[in-house]
């Protein structure tokens, strides 16, 4: 149960991240994302050791300003089906630990700004019915038609009103998850 709640939020964190960072470099109006160049995973920290996933699908749609490549929107979504920790029964707990049925998550971009020379994007991240403000670096490489963007951030998941998981009143998982991501998209 512990490692569950630390997968959903890592996972749409990256998300966010990735598609925030193929939207802001594209140099077309809109960007088509390469899912099988691409990914986003988390890492989660229990009692005694560490877990890592990352999410199979998703749907993601984004644009931006073919003068500045700076996204003017952007919105992801997945099903916590998705989310893989190579772990059955931790995946299992995770869908149970959100409330059991379909459970979904979203990011919705607002703006990107700099901030000490980063790029850094800005958006709303929806888990558990909760919707909180969110913000991360990104870094992007552009090649051709071709935008890569990498980043990190770091989500704690009782924001979203999700408790602390806790096994045999021994294990329990740190509700600080870091999620990356590396999103490969073309300018279309």
């Amino acid at each position: 149960m512990t490692m569950i709640k630390k997968n959903p939020i890592n996972v749409a964190a990256l998300i966010a991240s990735v598609l925030m960072a193929g939207v802001f470099s594209a140099s077309a109006a809109t960007m088509e994302v390469d899912k099988s160049k691409s990914r986003i995973g988390f890492n989660a920290s229990a009692t005694g050791h560490t877990f890592a996933g990352s999410l199979k699908d998703y749907k993601i749609s984004a644009s931006g300003d073919e003068a500045t490549r700076k996204p003017t929107s952007l919105e992801l979504s997945w099903n916590f089906d998705d989310l893989d920790s190579a772990n059955d029964d931790r995946d299992a707990q995770m869908l149970k630990w959100l409330g059991g049925g379909t459970q979904m998550g979203s990011f919705k971009f607002t703006k990107v700004t700099t901030k000490n020379g980063a790029d850094w994007v800005e958006g709303s991240l929806t888990i558990h019915g909760v919707t909180k403000t969110i913000q991360f670096p990104i870094t992007l490489r552009v090649e051709g038609d071709v935008v890569t963007t990498t980043g990190k951030v770091t989500i704690n998941y009782k924001d979203f009103d999700l408790p602390i998981i806790r096994s045999m009143l021994v294990m329990t998982v740190d509700p600080e998850l870091t999620i990356s991501f590396t999103l490969v998209g073309k300018a279309k």
